[in-house]
């Protein structure tokens, strides 16, 4: 069998290991599933094993499959950093570079730089995803996330790219037609929008604790910030995607000293998981992208 097409199966079964089915690997492959199927059966055949036990309902990794995917994991990883550093030493970073960030961060801080980083790396091309919410970065074949907040999965590295403050924020229309709000009590009796089924989004990190109510909820933080443009109440969002709305006075930041700081809802973090080669194309994003971040 060709090294290249080893490599493809390899490649196949990881995906099909992490999304648990053949038909989740075939969508995210864009392959038939029957060809994913028989990548995994020349494997199976060339180790003369079992990796995988097939059921109607799942998919389970045998005893092999549990000890070779290990393998299978390290061995990509350290073919790809070969390939990265065979291109770093012709200085010119090429190929697919996936990237995740919540829709706010691609709209505010990355659309602005996509032209200037083609025109410097024109070999480079990229593949930006909007996800307001967490995503396992394997399961979406993504290479890069930005994410904002505290870290939680121990198996990722992150590149802090800074800090972006929380404000309290509202249109002047609403504020001009609503009581006016001198104190955090106040915001008890205003209209807020929150976050849809986000209880850590919807937990302001208040000075004063205080236990708030919202009149209106959106998936994504996008959505809220036009909401609050649109008069339809008072929201907490951060600086990167409101910081030309409040230096325009579309919308005005109240109780500016109400918000506790520092907190960790205002860390800026890149992504990406450690088992993973840092590519010379990440590399290039990063250290293009973070001067010209206006968090």
């Amino acid at each position: 069998m060709a090294v290249h097409s080893k490599t493809e199966d390899l490649e196949t079964f990881i995906t099909v290991v992490d999304c648990g089915s053949f038909s989740g690997a075939a969508n995210l492959l864009v392959q038939q599933v029957a060809k994913v199927s028989r990548a995994v059966s020349r494997l199976e055949n060339t180790l003369q094993c079992t990796l995988l036990n097939r059921t109607t309902r799942r998919l389970e990794l045998t005893e092999e499959g549990h000890t070779f995917i290990k393998y299978a994991r390290e061995g990509l990883n350290t073919l790809y950093t070969g390939e990265e550093a065979i291109k770093l030493l012709k200085q010119a970073p090429s190929g697919k570079l996936r990237i995740d960030a919540a829709s706010p961060f691609v709209l505010h801080q990355l659309t602005p730089l996509i032209g200037e980083f083609a025109k410097q790396y024109p070999h480079i091309t990229l593949d930006i995803t909007s996800h307001d919410s967490i995503i396992d970065l394997l399961e979406h074949k993504t290479d890069l996330a930005i994410r904002i907040g505290d870290l939680k999965d121990s198996n990722l590295h992150a590149r802090k790219l800074g800090h972006s403050k929380l404000r309290i924020v509202a249109s002047p229309e609403y504020l001009k037609s609503n009581p006016k709000i001198n104190a955090i009590n106040d915001l008890t009796s205003h209209k807020l929008i929150g976050f849809t089924d986000s209880p850590k989004l919807n937990s302001w990190p208040l000075i004063q604790p205080l236990k708030l109510s919202y009149s209106l909820s959106a998936s994504s933080g996008e959505t809220v910030r036009q909401l609050c443009l649109v008069g339809q109440g008072i929201a907490l969002l951060s600086d990167f995607m409101i910081g030309n709305d409040i230096n325009e006075k579309r919308l005005i930041e109240l109780l500016p000293n109400a918000v506790m700081r520092p907190n960790n809802r205002e860390i800026i973090q890149a992504v990406y998981y450690k088992n993973s080669a840092v590519s010379s194309r990440i590399v290039a994003f990063l250290d293009f992208i973070k001067p010209k971040l206006t968090l």
